[in-house]
């Protein structure tokens, strides 16, 4: 078999990243689509799915190892990824466009938008589409899984952390009114991903709606995800310059 093409690369890399452990194998639909898509058996998807999760420190630090068998090319394409995710992403989601149309379709909005907003959008939907897979698309914290009302939270914000815009440990998939109370500082998260309240959201914790939606949650641990872990590191920088606790 030929070697793999760059394109090919990113494309089982982008998918790599929004695909559970669990479903990282030879029947899981979209592994199917892209084998058939570049002519590559499923069994080889998923390996190249594994060989990935063998490059990947912050799951490699979980215990996870994926296989061992990563080439020279699984290696490049992972650290330039890690080195300029903004391009790669990019590149990446046009690719899963080019290949898989039904799977990963062109927003009919985007046809007519300038090439600065399609990358912008592009990245954005990336990063949407890994962090609420990676958490089974449900809240972390109170498990609402309706799709229209689930965001995915920036830990530390897009314009405040360039490197890690794209970084799918930088994400928490939390519902909307909880995406907003952790933007504006009124929760977050400590070493044990428990949940914080600040001291402004104590001021109503009498009130009903404040006591079903965050007291309940109050010291619970946030709903972690199979894959992409929030990073601890990140979580604390929140902690530091964001709550207001």
């Amino acid at each position: 078999m030929a070697n793999w093409t760059r394109k090919e690369l990113l494309a089982a890399l982008n998918l790599y990243f929004e695909t559970p452990f669990g479903k990282q194998h030879s029947t899981h639909p979209p592994i199917v689509a892209l084998a058939e898509a570049i002519g590559r058996s499923p069994g080889a998807i998923a390996m190249k799915l594994s060989n990935f999760t063998n490059l990947d420190p912050s799951e490699r630090a979980r215990g996870i190892k994926g296989l061992s068998g990563a080439s020279k090319a699984d290696r490049a394409i992972w650290n330039e990824f890690e080195e300029n995710r903004e391009e790669l992403v990019a590149e990446s989601e046009v690719e899963l466009e080019t290949l898989l149309p039904d799977v990963n379709p062109t927003p009919p909005e985007e046809i007519e938008d300038s090439v600065k907003l399609v990358k912008y959008r592009r990245q954005q939907r990336f990063f949407r589409r890994v962090v609420l897979s990676s958490y089974r698309q449900s809240c972390c914290i109170s498990g609402n899984p309706v799709p229209e009302l689930l965001r995915a939270s920036h830990i530390t914000p897009w314009a405040a952390d360039r490197k890690n815009r794209l970084n799918p440990s930088n994400g928490l998939c939390l519902a909307a009114t909880y995406d907003t109370a952790f933007d504006r500082g009124l929760i977050s998260f400590n070493s044990n991903f428990e949940l914080m309240l600040s001291n402004r959201l104590g001021e109503y914790s009498s009130h009903p709606e404040i006591q079903s939606v965050f007291e309940k949650y109050r010291g619970v641990s946030l709903q972690l995800p199979e894959k992409n872990l929030p990073d601890a590191t990140l979580l604390a920088w929140h902690t530091k310059n964001v709550f207001v606790g």
